[in-house]
């Protein structure tokens, strides 16, 4: 649902609050026009992010004949849970906008849940004729661990349960190698394997219905790493970098936003967007060097 928000948003004065919820109610049948719309709107923006990508950020690197490489042992698997959780969201979108426009079951896992699989694996391709990169297997398999998680939920249950999300904080390392761990805040969220947090959140009241308990409660596991400035311990610049390397777990709570009623479909399109990130809270951290730590709340 995504673009579809983003189209609201950006059209919003030329509509009334029903015909906002009119436009983003998905049809109960097969809407050819909005099916076709969402097609064509994935295929072009698809064909454009990825020739962007080859011209503004590939080109300036060597090109080489296709290669694979093994990274599995890189960034404390950091990067792969990336991949992963990057192909559960395209997915979820994907399989939304596909029963937007009334497709059937079938065809929204089909179609639309392999979105981020596709179009992750077309990256992947490029990465595999760039001398600074290569294919990796490893990714793919996240990828497509990311992709079954969405659709094995929705087969097994037909609903999301179990949410993949994602938490951010900045940390003191993106400045001492800012071209790999990126500079500036919107970089780092991206680069800085430091300061991301990757989340399974589990619905409570899907597993065991309780009427004490409010219906958005969920319960969170965290994975991060931290002391980490390159992939692995390596040279850079002729010197060996020592790196003081640990694996987080976490256990926190968190809130499923889609879980919250309201009768506004601007406002459960918005609730289903935000849904991806992880909502601050106390959280207990145990990690392989010090043990157990306590926060307050944590990002």
């Amino acid at each position: 649902m995504t673009h579809i928000c983003f189209l609201l948003l950006v059209s919003m004065p030329a509509f009334s609050q029903s015909k906002l919820d009119t436009f983003l109610k998905p049809s109960d049948t097969l809407n050819t026009s909005r099916r076709n719309a969402v097609i064509i709107t994935e295929i072009s923006l698809g064909a454009l992010t990825l020739a962007g990508l080859d011209q503004l950020w590939y080109a300036d690197f060597p090109r080489s004949n296709f290669h694979t490489i093994n990274d599995s042992d890189e960034w404390l698997q950091m990067d792969k849970l990336g991949h992963a959780f990057s192909a559960y969201q395209l997915g979820k979108v994907g399989s939304d906008v596909m029963k937007w426009s009334g497709v059937s079951k079938k065809d929204q896992l089909l179609y639309g849940a392999t979105l981020g699989f596709t179009f992750l694996t077309a990256v992947e391709v490029l990465d595999g004729y760039s001398a600074e990169w290569g294919f990796s297997w490893s990714d793919m398999a996240a990828n497509a661990v990311g992709t079954g998680l969405y659709v094995g939920q929705e087969l097994l249950w037909e609903e999301q349960r179990i949410l993949l999300k994602y938490s951010f904080h900045q940390t003191k390392y993106a400045s001492q190698r800012p071209d790999k761990l990126g500079d500036g805040l919107m970089e780092e969220v991206l680069k800085d394997y430091n300061g991301q947090t990757y989340w399974l959140s589990a619905n409570v009241n899907s597993f065991v219905t309780s009427s004490k308990l409010p219906n958005w409660l969920n319960v969170a596991f965290g994975y991060g790493a931290d002391g980490m400035l390159t992939g692995k311990n390596e040279i850079v610049d002729n010197l060996l970098i020592c790196q003081k390397r640990q694996r987080q777990y976490y256990l926190s709570l968190d809130v499923n936003l889609s879980k919250i009623k309201t009768k506004s479909r601007l406002l459960q399109s918005l609730f289903d967007v935000f849904n991806t990130i992880k909502v601050p809270f106390p959280t207990l951290e145990f990690n392989d060097k010090n043990g157990f730590k306590f926060h307050y709340i944590y990002f």
